[in-house]
């Protein structure tokens, strides 16, 4: 006989997942897996440009707010952002965060 279960996460469960990423060939967007459909993710690039991304649930695919920590500027980026999926985020081709031979830092919430 052939048992089946079925395990579904409540609501109220949050999942979280971290890493970093350093780019040493030609920069592209990048795919992070993270084994969930983020609701939160930010990106941290802590070169000497240091500037971030942050998106959250409700916001369009590849939008995303852009903060730089040296001038405090920031505006809102409708392109090359970050773009959810069913288990993880793509980084697009933003020439501030995502830099060739630059560290990246990330979080995702879930």
């Amino acid at each position: 006989m052939a048992q089946t279960i079925t395990t579904k996460t409540p609501l109220n469960v949050l999942r979280m997942a971290t890493g970093r990423y350093l780019d040493t060939g030609t920069v592209a967007a990048y795919a992070f897996e993270c084994g969930f459909k983020p609701r939160y993710v930010e990106v941290i690039n802590l070169a000497a440009t240091s500037c971030s991304f942050k998106w959250i649930e409700g916001m369009a695919d590849a939008s995303a707010w852009k903060i730089y920590s040296v001038t405090t500027e920031s505006t809102l980026v409708t392109s090359n952002g970050i773009t959810p999926s069913a288990n993880g985020f793509t980084l697009g081709l933003d020439t501030d965060v995502n830099v060739t031979s630059q560290q990246i830092s990330w979080v995702a919430l879930g």
